[in-house]
């Protein structure tokens, strides 16, 4: 299980809980503060009097962005469960840069900023932060096929990074040791704006932090890693320094029970679970079967995907078959969607290798065990035990989830499972399951290569939609 990185606020007392002795810490700060004379009400206060908590964010995959069914993102849904803990409304305001929003916060017109924000000491001579919920790293990208710069003397093209960002301080430190080291400024383009000028080669070099990166790498396979400018350093939402310690405090409770009922793992794994590992080869096949073979099959895929994304139904193909409709395993099964006979029989398909009825059978197949899985197990969660049932039956599963909650994990709950069932290769887990012995791993990172492959398809989608939009405008422009 990963470590709490709330030990921050570590004191030595006595061996408690870091969470509790931070939050002891606040609290006998909080109760001194209240001796004294108070002029007005707290911020916590202001917050609950108002009924809103206004927060300052910046666009971006990791961080918030509108989606087909309203806001999303990371730290947007960190913030809201935030809102709803206090029981507030959530006004965000997002900022296109990062100077305008930490003035922002100096200013007290936010509550808090919550960005994906790396906590500097140039930052936490000026801002207080919150408790650290995420590490990243800083890489410097150059473009795949270009001469890999392997250190900071290496820098010897053009290099742009935004404007006030943890990227300009890093860069400024390294500047002592390398006086000639030189890079430009920008608020006009975001790091994933950066990160495309790059590969247009507008730019030699930029500077990404690790979890983006993570993510623009699976659409853009080309973008590369030279070296590791910073070690991996805490993320944190950030206040005003002359804002008193009542909402730390109740932040401080909030993470807290985000640690201890798994709530921060599952959404961590939501946006980041399945990205980890990255190979370059695969990413590039899997974009260019995207183009020239899924558009053939793509209207099957929409008509019988039913309830579900029709996306989703596609990668999981491509997972079983790279989209070849004779494709075999020394298993046997076959097809599209790579069926076993018994279960073929008992879809009706008469030819597995018929991409209609392959596709067909698949996604009923599919939306069956969406429809077994425990309706107490809410999306997405619902849809990755759907389909490690798929690969690895729906007792494998089952035996996985009783394992989870015998060794105190949450059944109910992907990434709690999913570190359990690789336990099924061993006799001394699997000999006390119903249904023994399972490939459990393997049903681990089908599932993550599946969800990889779904993300991709979904931006594909969309930027095909954006051109089609903007080929409309322009036509009717002229």
């Amino acid at each position: 299980m990963a470590t709490n990185p709330l030990i921050q606020y570590r004191i030595t007392v006595r061996p408690l809980n870091p969470l509790r002795q931070a939050i002891l810490l606040i609290t006998l700060s909080l109760c001194l503060t209240s001796c004294q004379p108070q002029r007005k009400p707290n911020v916590l206060q202001q917050v609950t009097d108002s009924g809103v908590l206004k927060v300052g964010t910046q666009y971006g995959l990791t961080t918030y962005y509108t989606g087909p069914n309203g806001p999303e993102g990371f730290e947007y849904e960190l913030v809201k469960g935030f809102a709803d803990y206090l029981g507030v409304r959530l006004e965000v305001y997002p900022y296109f840069s990062l100077s305008q929003a930490f003035s922002q916060v100096q200013k007290q017109q936010i509550q808090l900023l919550a960005a994906g924000l790396s906590v500097t000491p140039q930052r936490s001579a000026d801002f207080k932060f919150g408790p650290p919920y995420q590490y990243v790293s800083q890489k410097l990208i150059f473009k795949q096929g270009e001469v890999r710069p392997r250190g900071p003397e290496d820098l010897t093209g053009e290099m742009i990074v935004v404007a006030g960002s943890n990227h300009t301080d890093t860069l400024k430190g390294l500047q002592q040791k390398l006086p000639a080291l030189d890079w430009q400024e920008t608020n006009e383009m975001d790091n994933e704006e950066l990160m495309e000028a790059v590969l247009r080669e507008e730019y030699d070099y930029t500077v990404a932090d690790s979890n983006i990166l993570a993510i623009m790498r699976r659409r853009h396979p080309e973008l590369s890693i030279g070296f590791t400018l910073q070690e991996p350093q805490r993320v944190a939402w950030a206040m005003s320094k002359e804002q008193d310690d009542s909402l730390l405090a109740a932040m401080l409770d909030y993470f807290g029970s985000l640690y201890e009922d798994g709530r921060l793992a599952a959404l961590e794994d939501k946006y980041f679970g399945h990205i980890r590992q990255f190979n370059y080869v695969d990413t590039r096949l899997f974009i260019k079967a995207a183009e020239q073979t899924l558009p053939k099959y793509q209207p099957l895929f929409e008509q019988y995907a039913d309830k579900i994304d029709w996306r989703l139904v596609a990668a999981m193909s491509y997972q079983e078959s790279h989209w070849n409709p004779r494709a075999r395993s020394p298993t046997g099964v076959r097809g599209m969607m790579m069926l076993t006979l018994p279960t073929a029989k008992d879809l009706g398909v008469t030819s597995r290798l018929d991409p209609r009825q392959s596709i067909q059978g698949g996604a009923t197949y599919l939306q069956g065990l969406v429809e077994r899985i425990p309706e107490r197990i809410e999306y997405p969660d619902r849809l990755w035990f759907a389909l490690a049932a798929y690969n690895v039956g729906m007792g494998h599963l089952e035996d996985a989830r009783i394992l989870t909650e015998r060794q105190g994990g949450n059944p109910d709950i992907w990434v709690d499972v999913k570190s359990r069932l690789p336990l099924l290769r061993q006799k001394r887990f699997y000999k006390t399951t119903r249904y023994g012995y399972a490939r459990g791993d393997e049903a681990v990172t089908y599932v993550a290569n599946i969800r990889r492959y779904y993300d991709t398809l979904v931006w594909l989608d969309e930027q095909q939609r954006l051109n089609a939009d903007n080929d409309k405008d322009e036509t009717i422009g002229e």
